[in-house]
């Protein structure tokens, strides 16, 4: 591999600036005469059988959102499960203030899309659009600040990211699920208790487990119940210690193997897949409809509020305390910076608006895309422009908690 493309591969915003090119390639391939080369790629069908019982037939768009997606959520919960066990989230003191945080960032979002949209009940099917976080983005533009931004500001949005998908995985279970078939449920519970099984019993060899989440995925995908929370499940059940070698990590082997492979496959992909929107007849009118307008405001709004609302207050009540190095400038633009909905927003809205009416769900998977793009390009500036203009780190004292004659801090903003 050429030196110039491992230094790219290094780079926390290269992620980011990979996800912008496929953004960009998808709108030009809707946009063009290679409409027709884009919409043929995304509806190839693809087939799997196994048996008499067990046939997926899905064109390659659907394979992309319900298969290479629950490889991403495997890594999200391998990524959480390590975190909760000896990580940012593994004391209370180091998850209050993202916890807080994360559920702001998620009931502000919702409320205001909720309070733009009422009267429409399909609408309202896309709530959760806006209170998703995508944290390749937002750490991507962290990363083109340099030193300006302190490092815990960094751990706080990972943390605060981190929660935020679990909150989105909970969403999806609840509310993203279809009819339900007991047979698969059935047949998936069985999987969960031989991962189960293996868990308890140190089992090492990671084949085993793949083999079992494979059938985990596909009784799952056949219940109704969404196919990427099969990833998930899967992450809790690999152990994070070996009683064999101490220096060896199953879980973090996996975690490590898998971060290239998501970071610059598996979400361009699904970027290239989920944005390519068709822009014909559309006009500046569009973004007030109220679907497109609840998620931009929700996201550069509503977001904003409830990240750094709910995160003053908990400071303010003495229950968490700043980031070190950081000033509530700092804390604002992170704050601006989780509007950068995008993945996980694309991900939720084609949940919420596929089970509606063939010609509605078109229009609103069409005006929902929209939202998401604007309202994330939007956020990503204001968030860079906040925290461009803050102090660089080095040149702020580290922060005890806040004290009663310490509010000066506070007037900046």
């Amino acid at each position: 591999m050429p030196d110039y493309l491992k230094e790219f591969i290094k780079k926390e915003s290269s992620v980011g600036i990979l996800l912008m090119i496929a953004t960009v390639l998808a709108m030009l391939f809707a946009n063009s005469p290679l409409h027709v080369v884009y919409d043929y790629f995304l509806d190839t069908p693809f087939e799997v059988r196994l048996g008499r019982n067990i046939h997926i037939a899905k064109p390659l768009l659907l394979w992309i959102n319900d298969g290479l997606m629950a490889v991403f959520f495997f890594l999200i919960g391998l990524e959480v499960k390590r975190e909760v066990l000896v990580g940012q989230l593994s004391s209370r003191a180091q998850i209050i203030l993202p916890g807080v945080a994360a559920v702001g960032g998620m009931i502000v979002p919702a409320l205001v899309y909720v309070l733009i949209n009422a009267g429409d009940a399909a609408a309202l099917n896309g709530w959760a659009i806006p209170a998703a976080t995508d944290i390749a983005f937002a750490l991507g533009i962290l990363a083109l600040l340099g030193d300006r931004v302190p490092a815990s500001l960094k751990i706080f949005l990972l943390a605060l990211a981190i929660m935020d998908d679990l909150g989105a995985i909970v969403i999806i279970a609840l509310f993203y699920s279809g009819d339900l078939s007991t047979g698969m449920l059935g047949m998936a519970a069985i999987c969960l208790v031989l991962l189960m099984i293996f868990n308890r019993l140190k089992i090492e060899n990671l084949a085993p487990y793949l083999w079992v989440g494979t059938f985990l995925w596909i009784f799952v995908l056949k219940s109704g119940v969404h196919a990427t929370l099969a990833g998930v499940a899967l992450a809790f059940a690999i152990p994070l210690y070996s009683k064999k070698n101490p220096d060896y990590s199953p879980l973090e082997y996996f975690e490590h193997e898998l971060h290239p492979w998501v970071n610059y496959m598996i979400l361009p992909v699904f970027a290239f897949a989920n944005a390519g929107i068709p822009l014909a007849g559309m006009g500046i009118s569009d973004l007030f409809h109220p679907v497109p307008l609840g998620i931009i405001l929700g996201l550069i709004v509503g977001k904003l509020a409830g990240v750094y609302g709910f995160s003053v207050m908990a400071i303010k009540l003495g229950i968490a305390r700043m980031p070190e190095n950081a000033t509530t400038r700092h804390l604002f633009g992170v704050a601006a910076l989780c509007g950068v909905g995008f993945t996980m927003s694309l991900f939720i809205g084609g949940l919420a608006f596929e089970h509606i009416g063939v010609g509605d769900a078109e229009a609103y998977l069409m005006t929902h895309r929209i939202g998401i793009l604007t309202g994330s390009l939007i956020a990503g500036i204001a968030g860079y422009l906040i925290l461009k203009m803050a102090k660089p780190a080095s040149q702020v004292a580290a922060k005890k908690p806040l004290a009663a004659d310490d509010r000066q801090e506070w007037k900046e903003w």
